[in-house]
């Protein structure tokens, strides 16, 4: 039998990059994938036909996580299409980054609103879900630079960390009922979103980092498949750094 075989997980952002990864890996598990990006376009429609193909169910969402009543929404559709949902990954994530002088407020709330308030969204609807099954894993996406703060990214690292405390505080509350809430934190991770960087910038970063490489989406794919099936069944209320050595 496969590590999650049977399980239904739901990953926010998952269209693409990190979020595919982790559907990608907890489908060669066993697990049935729903998954949410913003629209239906030619990526989740992608990533759904190649998730399908594995054998298991899949089925993408266009849902805006960071509205609440989009995120409820979501919870009620999957739970009819797939009967429950066991492992909530909270992953959607945007950046805007640039020095605290130059930071618009429009900068500073889309991040706010996008990387944290979409984490209460989809835990808050997920809850009662979870609670009547008596059981769940809910996996929430933050960063190093929650951790350890970063020049430039006054807002990323704002929301990052505050998905730590909140990661936290839900392990706390949802413990008595068998539902665990962790945090992976990944470092410099090959995707989209770091290709952007100028090359002398990715230098600098490769340099901090003792392993001496970046990530791959894969290792950050590798700790969520942990989290998510019962060999943590008694980890809850963690950060777990996916960063190669570069926090520490």
């Amino acid at each position: 039998m496969k590590l999650l075989e049977g399980k239904i997980a739901l990953i926010t952002g998952a269209s693409r990059g990190i979020g595919k990864a982790i559907a990608i890996k907890f489908a060669s598990m066993g697990a049935n994938i729903a998954f949410s990006d913003l629209n239906r376009d030619e990526n989740m429609e992608a990533t759904e036909n190649e998730l399908n193909k594995t054998g298991i169910k899949a089925k993408g969402y266009a849902s805006n996580a960071a509205t609440y009543t989009d995120a409820e929404k979501l919870i009620v559709d999957v739970v009819s299409d797939f009967g429950r949902i066991d492992v909530l990954v909270n992953n959607a994530g945007i950046t805007r980054d640039n020095l605290l002088l130059r930071m618009t407020e429009q900068d500073w709330d889309a991040v706010l609103t996008v990387n944290l308030k979409s984490v209460f969204n989809l835990t808050k609807a997920v809850q009662r879900t979870m609670i009547k099954q008596r059981g769940g894993s809910i996996i929430n996406m933050s960063s190093v630079v929650g951790v350890n703060g970063n020049a430039g990214q006054s807002n990323y690292s704002a929301s990052k960390a505050g998905m730590i405390g909140f990661t936290k505080s839900i392990a706390q509350e949802l413990g008595s009922r068998n539902i665990r809430c962790n945090a992976i934190a990944p470092g410099f991770i090959e995707t989209e979103m770091t290709h952007k960087l100028p090359e002398d910038a990715r230098k600098l970063w490769i340099n901090t980092i003792p392993l001496r490489r970046t990530g791959k989406p894969e290792d950050v794919a590798n700790v969520a498949s942990f989290l998510a099936s019962e060999l943590s069944a008694y980890v809850s209320g963690q950060v777990i750094n996916v960063c190669g050595g570069m926090s520490t």
